[in-house]
């Protein structure tokens, strides 16, 4: 599986950390997260799955928490991993990225999620404002597939 980010450390001990994420389009533009942590950061949708929780229930739930939208039209694009350190969670993580295109139907309410704001921002720029390289590659990677 193809690596986004820093190289595996030696002798750091990762927890395998799965999540599924969103590329959720509605025409030229494209749904964000920016999460404002001690460093804020520009993401795509979604998050870790939780135990016995499937990628597709996992992203249908992060994507309301972080965005207040519901999604439609889940379609895999691919999958990646990178490691990280989580400070909310005090530990270093191999995230397996699963990535879904997906469409937004019906957006209930704010956030629920502290610390996230929902943004939409012309797919052309968002690529360049994702905090993540993994992000980056599969929105420009669908971008291409789609025009």
């Amino acid at each position: 599986m193809r690596r986004f980010g820093e190289p595996r450390k030696k002798g750091v001990l990762y927890r395998q950390r799965p999540g599924a994420y969103g590329v959720i389009l509605q025409g030229q533009d494209l749904l964000l997260t920016l999460q404002n942590a001690e460093v804020p950061e520009l993401q795509l949708p979604g998050g870790g799955m939780d135990p016995g929780e499937t990628p597709t229930r996992a992203l249908h739930r992060e994507v309301f928490e972080e965005t207040g939208y519901h999604i439609t039209g889940l379609r895999r694009i691919g999958a990646y991993q990178r490691y990280t350190y989580m400070p909310e969670y005090s530990l270093w993580a191999r995230k397996i990225c699963h990535i879904y295109l997906c469409h937004p139907t019906l957006r209930i309410g704010d956030p629920t999620e502290p610390e996230h704001t929902a943004i939409w921002m012309p797919v052309v720029d968002a690529i360049q404002h994702l905090s993540n390289s993994g992000d980056r590659h599969f929105t420009e990677q669908l971008l291409r597939d789609l025009l």
